[in-house]
């Protein structure tokens, strides 16, 4: 059991943490598909047009930890190389 009064609301800080690292990591990874989906159906300006906010949403994962800062670097570098030989098509 919690002896100090810190570890007692320590699981209530973890419960909020974990839903809210849970949403961006869903917010992130809709943005990302919804973007493939588009390069499938042959809509790279589609796609081009979501990019800014796939950005947006890696960065902020990456500034709260939820992701690394490589790996938001190396999915916004993919993305932006599927969409650029998507436009070349």
């Amino acid at each position: 059991m919690p002896v100090t009064k810190t570890t007692k609301r320590r699981p209530a800080q973890i419960e909020r943490r974990r839903v809210v690292n849970t949403k961006r990591i869903l917010e992130m990874r809709k943005l990302i598909k919804e973007a493939n989906a588009l390069l499938v159906a042959n809509n790279a300006a589609g796609a081009e047009k979501l990019l800014p906010r796939i950005y947006k949403a890696l960065d902020k994962a990456a500034k709260r930890g939820v992701i690394k800062k490589n790996t938001a670097s190396r999915k916004k570098s993919r993305m932006t190389v599927k969409i650029a030989k998507s436009i070349k098509k």
